[in-house]
């Protein structure tokens, strides 16, 4: 695995070297927190027994793993591109490798910007919960998370033909998966029709976690299997992109 590090370590000391990239990947979701949740949070006072604030700032923990997981997908197409994939291929290290550095390059990103985005989402109102520990579940959570839509996003990384046609892709999960889960609304407050296809999206499993184990809010899915749901997404999300990955070099 030492491979998979040196990947991890290379995409890190590239990402410690850009302050840009870490500013433009939190600042979208920096105005979420600083906006629509304090304006939101004037309206509405309490939600799952928690203010609409420490409501929401999971969902918007949950956009920004999304947008850095298609960065680390653009790294991998933009290397697929240049050649430079070529050259990891030609080294005796095993596929998997190069797919895992990257992940866990997402990955990482994706726990330094949920740290950043509960700092301030703490500053402008959101209530954590009394437990460390609960706090340290919901970081996990948000990595095995990153690792998963980071495999999504590489799967597709590895089979588009250029940069447009990766993001007209990507665009069809980014979004919807978004809108399409417990990010702004609970579960109970939707129609049966909508709560059955929330209850087929992982993020609602990550979100409503991270409001149990972070934030104190009464659970509306039981925590195990939230935990269980992102576990197997993570593996999911690795397989799908070993198999695109294999492919796509096989022609």
């Amino acid at each position: 695995m030492y491979a998979t590090y040196v990947i991890w370590a290379k995409h890190m000391h590239k990402f410690s070297r850009s302050a840009e990239e870490l500013v433009g990947l939190s600042l979208q979701s920096v105005l979420w927190v600083v906006l629509f949740g304090v304006g939101m949070g004037g309206m509405i006072t309490q939600v799952a027994g928690v203010n609409y604030m420490s409501f929401i700032l999971p969902g918007i923990i949950a956009l920004s793993v999304l947008g850095g997981a298609v960065g680390g997908g653009i790294i991998l197409l933009d290397e697929r591109l240049r050649g430079i994939i070529k050259e990891y291929l030609a080294a005796p290290i095993p596929r998997l490798s190069i797919l895992l550095g990257n992940a866990a390059s997402t990955a990482t990103k994706a726990l330094i910007q949920a740290v950043i985005i509960l700092l301030v989402g703490v500053l402008m109102g959101a209530r954590l919960g009394a437990n460390p520990l609960g706090w340290l579940g919901a970081l996990a959570l948000v990595a095995l998370f990153a690792i998963g839509f980071s495999g999504i996003a590489l799967a597709l990384a590895a089979v588009s033909r250029s940069m447009m046609g990766y993001h007209g892709m990507i665009f069809l999960f980014n979004l919807p998966l978004l809108f399409a889960s417990n990010a702004l609304y609970p579960l109970q407050a939707l129609p049966d029709w909508m709560r059955i296809i929330v209850m087929l999206n992982p993020v609602t499993y990550l979100i409503d976690a991270m409001r149990a184990l972070a934030f104190g809010a009464t659970p509306s899915l039981p925590l195990p299997v939230s935990a269980l749901v992102n576990l197997l997404f993570a593996v999911l999300g690795i397989w799908l992109a070993l198999a695109s990955f294999q492919r796509a070099v096989r022609y």
